[in-house]
This record gives structure tokens, C-alpha cells and sequence, in this order.
């Protein structure tokens, strides 16, 4: 008996902090994608990013997936973005893991969601063996990872471009560093030279958008035991506000958030779990525009006038969307 009065006010206080940041962030009520696109521009480039999924189909890594495959029906994404934790536990040991198929394959085998598939590194990549992630590419028609770190330019015309600046965020932390028993191939990696890198990449870089992704949040407002990452916001966050960098795409907080900070135009957006999910604060953290405990994935839209976003949880409906004009 005590254990179910815990269990249900464990539920009560969950869905208690979901209508307190339902209420805070949200405008209106939730509805399909799928249902308004057809009234919009048909020229944009339409893609989607998803995050933390690894769970072999349990809790709602395989709702998820079917609702992405019921929406690539009508938009057609051009690629995806998995910003990492594609598989949790001890990550993967080989390219022949059968994870692959339960975690991956299995969960996403719409024939809309065969475009090309572009991944990063979490920290879970990285508890098993990092390298057969990259060498998955060599095996998969649409997993398409070349390297650690890495970029990609994408095209809706010769006046609107898009910059994807594919990052490996687990290497940049100290925490990881400093713990080769549990991260054997994270010590290998020159952390020095990645961030020099990204330094040149956005340097060089003369696109109409650029969007950073990597696997670790740099600010965390509202996920309950994930704030502030202080190796990021020193390292990286620098970097990316030289170099105007228009978002940050992550992960790892199993929340969706929407954070503009003093001081920058960059929008950092957080991806919430594919999978399970975390609880948020009944706060709102500074620069917190949104943010939300539901599973779910993001679509994306490159337009002529803008960058779109639609947050969309498990059950298929838009919870949040923003739009960003484009560059003048």
C-alpha cells in the first residue's frame, strides 16, 4: 500500500511539473505536424534531429520511431541529425552488434527515413567501442559518419545554405578524461586540436546558417540534475559566439529546452530523449524559452525567409515552435 501512495504521487508530481512548464512555454494547444504542412512553402529543405534514442525499442524509443516515419511520409526529410547516445548501457562492441538492428535498424525502417543519417558522439558511444560507431558507415547505406568531428554544407539554393559543424563533445570534458576505465578511447583524443578545428571550420565558413551539434548541452536551465556544463561554457561557448554562430544543437539532458543567453543571438537548443525522458524543474532558468519532460524528436525546415522548428512529442503533436529569420 505505502508503495503504491508513493508510487502515485510520484506521478502526480511528474504531471504537476509537465503543466507548470506546459504553461510557461507553450502557446496554444498541441497539433500535427503533418496535418498544416501542406499550407506552407513546399521550397525548404526539411530535415529532422533526434537525440538519446538507444533503448532497443523500449519505453517510447519505438513510438517515437514511427511517428518520424508517419511524418517523413509527408515532408521527405533530406537527412537526419542524431546528436548521440544512440545506444545506452555500455554502448556498442562491434559493427555486428545486435544493437544495431534492435536499437537502430529495427526502430527506423521507413522507407522515408533511408536518407542519409548524420551522427555524434555521446558519452555512451564512447563506453563501448567508439570506433565501430565511425565504421558502421562502411556497413549502413544511410549512417554516415566519417570521422570524430566533422562538416557538412547543405543547399536549398545558391542563396541559402546551410553549415553543419558535427562535433565531439565527450573528449572536451575533464570528467571523461579522467575516468579510462569506464572511457578507454576518450584520453586519445586531442582535445586541443578539435577545438582548433571548429575555429577554423567556422572561420572559413561563409554559409547562409550554421549550426553547431554536439552531444553535450553547453547551458541546461531546466533538467532536473543537468544544469550548466562548465568545460563547454569555457571551451567551446567562446568559440561559437566569435564566430556568430546562429545554434547549438545538443543533448544528453533528456529534456527539450529553448535557452537565449545575454550577450549572444546563437539559440541553444536542447533535444529532449527519443527514448525515456527526464523530469524538469518547476522553474524557468534564465534565458529559458522553452522547455519540456515529453519524449519525442524535432523537424526542421530551411526556408527562404527562415529556419523553422517544430518540437514533437511521441504521440505525433507540436508542443513548441520558432522560427529564426534568415541573415540579412
Amino acid at each position: 500500500m505505502t508503495t503504491n501512495k508513493t508510487n502515485t504521487r510520484k506521478r502526480s508530481l511528474l504531471m504537476a511539473l509537465f503543466l507548470v512548464c506546459c504553461a510557461f512555454c507553450m502557446a496554444g494547444e498541441p497539433y500535427s505536424l503533418s496535418t498544416v504542412w501542406a499550407k506552407g512553402s513546399r521550397k525548404q529543405l526539411c530535415f529532422f534531429w533526434i537525440s538519446d534514442s538507444g533503448r532497443n525499442g523500449f519505453y517510447q524509443q519505438k513510438k517515437v520511431g514511427e511517428k518520424m516515419g508517419e511524418l517523413a511520409q509527408t515532408v521527405m526529410p533530406s537527412f537526419v541529425i542524431d546528436s548521440g547516445d544512440t545506444f545506452h548501457g555500455t554502448g556498442i562492441e562491434s559493427v555486428d552488434d545486435p544493437q544495431w538492428v534492435s536499437g537502430f535498424e529495427n526502430i527506423y525502417p521507413h522507407p522515408d527515413l533511408f536518407c542519409y543519417w548524420y551522427p555524434v558522439m555521446g558519452n555512451h558511444e564512447y563506453d563501448g567501442n567508439s570506433q565501430a560507431v565511425m565504421d558502421y558507415s562502411h556497413k549502413s547505406r544511410r549512417w554516415k559518419m566519417p570521422a570524430r568531428y566533422y562538416t557538412k554544407v547543405m543547399r536549398l539554393d545558391s542563396a541559402n545554405t546551410l553549415r553543419l559543424v558535427f562535433i565531439d563533445t565527450t573528449p572536451l570534458q575533464e570528467k571523461y578524461r579522467h575516468n579510462p576505465e569506464k572511457y578507454p578511447d576518450v584520453a586519445a583524443q586531442d582535445a586541443d586540436r578539435q577545438l582548433a578545428w571548429i575555429d577554423s571550420t567556422l572561420t572559413a565558413s561563409h554559409e547562409t546558417w550554421t549550426i553547431v551539434v554536439g552531444h553535450h548541452q553547453i547551458y541546461s536551465n531546466n533538467s532536473l540534475g543537468y544544469g550548466d556544463n562548465p568545460d563547454l561554457v569555457k571551451r567551446l561557448d567562446p568559440i561559437l559566439r566569435k564566430h556568430h554562430v546562429d545554434f547549438y544543437f545538443s543533448g544528453h539532458c533528456h529534456t527539450f529546452q529553448h535557452i537565449r543567453k545575454l550577450g549572444t543571438e546563437m539559440d541553444y537548443i536542447i533535444n529532449s530523449s527519443a527514448s525515456l525522458a527526464r523530469p524538469v524543474d518547476d522553474k524557468a532558468g534564465e534565458g529559458t524559452l522553452f522547455c519540456s519532460p515529453a519524449e519525442g524528436f524535432i523537424a526542421c525546415a530551411l526556408t527562404p525567409e527562415e529556419l523553422h522548428f517544430w518540437f514533437i512529442n511521441y504521440e505525433g503533436y507540436v508542443i513548441y515552435e520558432f522560427g529564426k529569420k534568415r541573415h540579412e
